[in-house]
């Protein structure tokens, strides 16, 4: 009838402690919406583990914003879920020698995937959460059309490409107030609101870990085995290192070698061996194409057969100019060609690429181990090398030049007439 009032909209927010979904709380509070904000108690697990478990101040801090506007705070359980989706997967992953994103999985596979199946039967409209992004949905009218993923005001905590391996239906339920407004305005708008937790520093690293460093982590679960580094142009054998499943392409913090900066080129995961170089950036050895797999897109068709769009190969305010071209194998699937406009020294096998056009997030997928012939060149000798069974014929690892203090001849005096 036309003369009926439709009801409020029950959302259900996700409530971390911090300072942008507490925000995101009190906007939809004020517009009206009647529904009890959660949390998510993903890392319970991990007190299994660790000593220090950073829940207990997220809770207090959540529960003391729910208070000041006299809403329930409810909390979903999802330890076990976080454990078994998420946190398994990276553990995987690192053994095959591949760099996951854990927060893209839980965005995935538990923020907007176990909760919202925990809460599917409770009569909710939508999700809300603080992320930096905008969501457009379709009008009422059109119950076919599909909701777009776009860009946040805020440029450079964007955070869509955390949210870009998100499925249409994932993405149909939620709500992103933050989107519209920077970071500054939001803790402008915190410190009007009065919350308590206005001046709490964001998070840092990865969620699950609070002070835990990475590297504890990996040595936990998956413990250390001895391999060695090999330098990548001349196959001398550099030294030792813990295992392959604690460095990424790019890295060269962790190395131990004197005479450098040194970097992590490339990974032997069968023979546990580590190519460096200290000429990572150099001309001939940039990178600018790769292929993506387990492509997910928001809309019915990905991008068309060599359409220029933008892409993020990381969080980050950059984007590259890019042209991708569809391809198909029997392993990977549909599989997509990218090829950047300009050198990205940093892709790594596991991390996603997510793909623009305009403002308009498409989807993504998982950059494959395939590099092809854009490969980092490893020389014959370094390859041999890491295919010796009994790396011990080895010897001692060669004495490192330290290339700062070699003597370098003296340039031609050129006589003036």
């Amino acid at each position: 009838m036309r003369g009926c009032r439709r009801a409020p909209l029950r959302v259900a927010v996700l409530l971390s402690g911090g300072v942008d979904s507490s925000v995101a709380l009190r906007l939809l509070h004020a517009a009206g919406t009647a529904a009890p904000p959660s949390t998510s108690r993903s890392g319970s697990r991990f007190q299994n583990f660790w000593s220090e478990c950073p829940w207990d101040d997220d809770l207090k801090y959540a529960q003391a914003v729910c208070d000041k506007i006299d809403v329930p705070l409810e909390v979903v359980h999802l330890s076990d879920e976080y454990w078994n989706h998420v946190v398994s997967h990276i553990i995987n992953e690192y053994r095959n020698g591949r760099t996951p994103n854990p927060d893209v999985l839980c965005n995935t596979r538990i923020k907007f995937g176990a909760f919202l199946e925990a809460i599917e039967n409770l009569g909710f409209d939508y999700i809300a959460s603080g992320h930096y992004a905008h969501v457009v949905h379709p009008s009422v009218q059109n119950v076919e059309g599909s909701s777009e993923l776009q860009l946040s005001k805020d440029k450079v905590k964007d955070q869509t490409y955390f949210l870009s391996h998100l499925s249409q239906p994932q993405l149909r339920r939620l709500l992103f107030p933050l989107g519209c407004i920077t970071k500054d305005e939001v803790r402008s708008l915190a410190a009007q609101m009065d919350l308590p937790n206005q001046s709490r520093k964001d998070s840092q690293g990865i969620c699950f870990l609070g002070k835990v460093k990475f590297s504890e982590f990996v040595e936990r679960n998956i413990g250390e085995m001895e391999g060695v580094l090999i330098e990548a142009e001349t196959g001398d054998y550099l030294g030792t290192h813990r295992g392959f499943w604690f460095y990424t392409i790019g890295q060269r913090q962790g190395l131990r070698l004197p005479g450098g900066p040194w970097y992590v080129v490339e990974k032997d995961v069968k023979n546990n061996v580590v190519f460096v170089s200290r000429n990572y950036y150099s001309l001939d050895k940039r990178r600018r194409t790769f292929r993506v797999g387990s492509l997910n897109w928001f809309g019915n068709f990905g991008p068309t057969n060599n359409e220029q769009l933008k892409c993020k190969v990381r969080h980050s305010p950059e984007f590259h100019d890019c042209t991708v071209t569809n391809e198909q194998t029997g392993e990977n699937g549909d599989v997509l060609l990218v090829h950047l406009s300009e050198d990205d020294q940093g892709l790594a096998a596991g991390q996603f690429a997510a793909f623009y056009r305009d403002a308009t997030c498409l989807g993504s997928g998982i950059i494959l181990d395939s590099w092809d012939e854009m490969s980092f060149p490893v020389c014959a000798k370094a390859l041999e090398t890491a295919r010796m069974e009994d790396k011990s014929k080895l010897g001692k690892p060669v004495r490192i030049v330290n290339l700062e203090h070699m003597v370098k001849p003296e340039p031609e005096r050129v006589k003036v007439a």
